[in-house]
């Protein structure tokens, strides 16, 4: 709802009640008084189909369903449970899946396949957005991150006709396993690293309150989609500190890129993935990651190669 409010491209969502709740007499009667007043074909008519549901709090892909029709409707709300849903239009046909890993004001996004088994969903391609809406994709996650106070999150977006629409940015403890970012885990490390590092050193206080009054007095100005974006960003990075974080990042923590060159080149590091690779896939594919994604990386140390020599 935030987002919606702050007038970034959310698809159509709505939050329906959970299917099952506490066996206590206030629910009985809480539900009893207000769930007829939502009639859950007629909210999925008015989004119109395809659409997903997924839980409100959402998370590595856990509960989400395709919904086609009524009776996909009503299987994967019978099965939600206890669990707070929302319902949202579906964007098929679209060009690119985009997710965005944010870190302090680090941010990278990357193509993104979620239709692939988790080892798989990350593509190794550094061009599938144009310099503008990578830069849209970056300042979004960015905004989102800085507006509930997250350090850490990642942000999915579907571009499609030419506009970029968020659609899962509440996800602040995303996976960032080795099997998972493979080519792009040198740069996930570095910069929780290089942030932890910061905070640490510069006793950066916690700010938990969420001074969401600047963002709104923005929103509700007549400026442009772009003009208020580049309002937002300047009180994102105000609160991230990002200009003080680059030049610690430059200066302090120069270094930095050297170190994890050849940190992922050692046997350290490679056990580590091994050991990632047996705790994660059976037996008989052990061997098989292991030089899979031996490879990825590999390719990450040559495609750095000539910045460190």
């Amino acid at each position: 709802c935030a987002m919606i409010r702050l007038g970034l491209n959310i698809p159509e969502t709505w939050l329906i009640p959970s299917k099952s709740g506490p066996d206590t007499e206030k629910y009985r009667v809480t539900a009893a008084k207000y769930h007829d007043l939502f009639d859950l074909p007629d909210i999925a008519e008015h989004i119109g189909y395809p659409l997903y549901m997924k839980p409100f709090d959402g998370g590595g892909w856990r509960g989400v369903s395709r919904i086609n029709n009524q009776d996909d409707l009503w299987h994967a709300y019978n099965e939600s449970g206890q669990t707070l849903m929302h319902l949202q239009s579906g964007l098929d046909n679209y060009e690119v899946f985009v997710r965005s890993l944010g870190i302090g004001p680090q941010i990278s996004s990357f193509r993104y396949d979620p239709a692939q088994p988790m080892h798989g969903r990350y593509i190794i391609d550094h061009n599938f957005l144009n310099a503008e809406k990578g830069r849209e994709a970056r300042i979004i996650t960015k905004v989102i991150n800085a507006f509930f106070r997250w350090d850490f999150n990642s942000c999915e977006a579907i571009l499609k006709d030419g506009t970029l629409w968020p659609i899962d940015f509440a996800n602040a403890c995303p996976d960032i396993a080795v099997t998972s970012l493979h080519y792009y885990f040198p740069w996930a490390i570095k910069a929780l690293w290089a942030w932890s590092i910061y905070c640490l050193v510069t006793a950066r206080p916690m700010h938990i309150t969420m001074d969401i009054a600047d963002y709104f007095k923005i929103a509700d100005s007549d400026r442009s989609y772009e003009e208020k974006l580049s309002a937002y960003e300047k009180l994102a990075d105000a609160h991230l500190e990002t200009e003080r974080f680059n030049e610690f990042r430059a200066t302090v923590l120069k270094d930095l890129d050297e170190i994890m060159w050849h940190e992922v080149q050692s046997a350290e590091f490679d056990n580590m993935l091994i050991n990632t690779v047996r705790t994660t896939f059976p037996a008989y594919e052990h061997d098989q990651y292991i030089g899979h994604f031996r490879g990825l990386l590999n390719h990450w140390v040559q495609a750095e190669a000539a910045s460190h020599q």
